[in-house]
């Protein structure tokens, strides 16, 4: 479950920057996004209650990603970040279990991250938007502690009025 938070958090913190394959302002990424939480494969009782996503693109050419989590009992974890997508490694802040991640977008409609966490890599999460700008797929793919490679497949939703 520790695995899985970090993960969508690590998610959250896409602090991603400046695409190298156009404009960041032109990618479809931008925007509030909400997990579909019943996409998670594990058992409902493992899922957090929710986590939110919002990519934007700001000033320099640069590219900030915020991650809300919300856990079955209420507790709160966040991180943040703001990065070029260059996949040179910037800092994270916040709660959540991830404090350097580096970030590329190959197409408008793609993000590739990176996370680590106190000097031990964690993640590499490739996020994907629909062809419609409605449906954000993030794969995540990690190792367990005995060194299985592992992927986790999750939705998340655009929300209304957000873009």
């Amino acid at each position: 479950m520790k695995s899985v938070f970090v993960a969508l958090l690590a998610v959250a913190t896409l602090q991603a920057t400046s695409a190298s394959a156009g404009p960041a302002g032109q990618s479809p990424l931008a925007g509030r996004w909400a997990l579909e939480v019943g996409s998670l494969p594990m058992p409902p009782e493992a899922r957090p209650k929710s986590v939110d996503l919002d990519f934007r693109d700001v000033a320099g050419g640069k590219w900030t990603t915020r991650v809300e989590i919300v856990d079955q009992k209420d507790n709160r974890m966040h991180s943040e970040s703001t990065l070029s997508l260059d996949g040179t490694p910037g800092r994270a802040s916040g709660t959540y279990w991830v404090d350097v991640i580096a970030a590329k977008m190959p197409a408008p409609n793609v993000l590739v991250m990176q996370f680590v966490y106190e000097g031990i890599p964690r993640s590499t999460r490739v996020y994907s938007v629909s062809a419609d700008g409605k449906v954000l797929t993030e794969t995540e793919a990690y190792f367990k502690e005995d060194g299985t490679p592992m992927m986790r497949t999750a939705l998340f939703k655009r929300v209304p009025g957000e873009s």
